[in-house]
């Protein structure tokens, strides 16, 4: 006999994923900085409390992997920014501002982890592809978190609430087991909710709850961890909170983005502080799928937010604030170890190469600061191309020629010829602006030629 099955129950209203409470968080955030720049339109995140919990407001599920969770407790309390951070990232740094005008004192050394052993500081004829060796993924494990001392506390490090945690904690354990393990049609657990509305005892409980039965990495449908969740809303403390119960720490998601790659790109940099706390499981070389490190998504990401600022007349205050906390990922990044010889899978480009090919002058200074074995640093290539070589082609940039001149003070080689058999200044746009240009890079050959001649006769 046949029966006719009941109609599936729907729901009443849209239910929330993982990517829509993301989108709309970004959405909020974006009308307090100019729209112009998508990668850069994210601000700190709501408060992590929650007003109340009562089972009415918690989440329902049929099945474990084929219903989606309805709206659980979202009463924030008003959220007021984090005071600045005091500390420095390293000792010869106070750290960045985070004020609205772009203007970061540069430190004269990154750390002891950059410099490159082996290179005596005389100019030599021919460089090779790559001279640099790359950091191996095992530098993290002798550096201090920061400069700092391992016992001091991060910006970041609020207490949790015990009470909340304790309600959370009972009310995890009075609901269904598939409802506290399963995941929805999108891949979503309890825990990839409640971190990304920023709920932050409740998130800690589900994580519990998750990490008894093996699943506190669970992925959802874009791969991304409850910890990429988490760094995605920027959410420092649940960061923290999930790395101290083991979650993973490189997991990466769908494109290859670790935990680095996304607080990077985004320009959190309290959160990049917590994952970089987690030394030396961190790994500051991993790449993703398009070849790049965290430090070249960081270039990448602060040249774009500079290049939104110069359409914007240099006014927009929220993309001055930005920009200044991109940069300052950048600074911890090379302050925990990471590699500045670094080269992309597919280009070879170093993160100098790619801040001189934006025309990125900010990066580019800060980049050159005065560091053991600078000159085969400066001269490295990227298929045939040095930064010099970039530089020549930036026509039309208001800071092609100061970048040239900080290149060629560095010891950038003029003399040089890509895989085409062209120099630098070969590579210059044509008219006067060009000729004087040239006029430029041929003195600096001519010195650099009789500078090497007289070594050699003092041999």
């Amino acid at each position: 006999m046949h029966f006719d099955k009941s109609p599936k129950e729907k729901p009443c209203c849209t239910l929330p994923t993982v990517k829509k409470l993301l989108e709309e968080k970004r959405r909020r955030e974006s009308s307090s900085v100019s729209p112009s720049c998508s990668a850069a339109s994210t601000s700190p995140g709501p408060s992590n409390t929650v007003t109340q919990l009562s089972s009415s407001e918690v989440f329902t599920c049929s099945g474990a992997s084929s219903s989606s969770y309805t709206d659980m407790a979202v009463s924030f309390e008003p959220w007021t920014p984090a005071p600045e951070p005091t500390l420095g990232y390293y000792g010869s740094h106070p750290g960045p501002s985070f004020a609205p005008a772009f203007s970061l004192a540069m430190a004269s050394e990154y750390g002891t982890q950059q410099q490159l052993p082996g290179f005596v500081d005389t100019m030599t004829p021919t460089y090779q592809d790559c001279q640099m060796p790359v950091a191996d993924p095992t530098l993290a494990s002798s550096w201090s978190p920061l400069g700092l001392s391992q016992n001091t506390q991060m910006s970041f490090g609020s207490s949790m609430d015990a009470a909340k945690l304790e309600e959370a904690r009972m009310l995890l354990r009075g609901m269904d087991y598939s409802r506290t393990t399963g995941q929805d049609e999108d891949g979503d657990t309890i825990l990839h909710i409640y971190t990304a509305k920023g709920l932050r005892e409740c998130a800690f409980a589900a994580a519990e709850r998750l990490r008894e039965v093996g699943r506190l990495d669970a992925k959802e449908h874009k791969g991304k961890t409850a910890l990429l969740v988490a760094v995605t809303a920027n959410q420092p403390d649940i960061v923290q909170d999930l790395l101290s119960l083991g979650t993973d720490i490189n997991a990466c998601d769908v494109n290859g983005q670790t935990a680095l790659h996304l607080a990077v790109h985004y320009g959190f940099p309290e959160v990049l502080q917590a994952v970089l706390s987690s030394r030396p499981a961190v790994n500051l070389e991993a790449c993703n799928f398009e070849g790049m490190t965290p430090l070249h998504c960081a270039a990448i990401s602060h040249s774009a937010t500079m290049k939104a600022l110069s359409t914007t007349g240099l006014e927009d205050v929220g993309l001055h604030s930005k920009a200044a906390e991109k940069l300052s990922c950048v600074e911890m990044l090379l302050s925990a170890g990471a590699s500045l010889c670094s080269q992309e899978i597919k280009s070879n480009k170093t993160v100098l190469h790619l801040a001189v090919k934006e025309g990125n002058i900010d990066l580019v200074r800060y980049l050159l600061v005065p560091l053991p074995n600078i000159k085969a640093f400066v001269n490295m290539k990227a298929h045939g191309h040095t930064a010099l070589h970039m530089a020549a082609g930036l026509h039309g940039n208001p800071h092609q020629e100061e970048i040239l001149q900080l290149l060629l003070r560095r010891g950038a080689d003029p003399s040089i010829r890509n895989l085409e058999n062209d120099q630098p200044a070969h590579l210059l746009q044509s008219g006067p602006r060009g000729e004087q240009l040239k006029l430029m890079l041929k003195k600096r050959s001519a010195s650099s030629r009789r500078r090497c001649m007289s070594s050699q006769d003092q041999e």
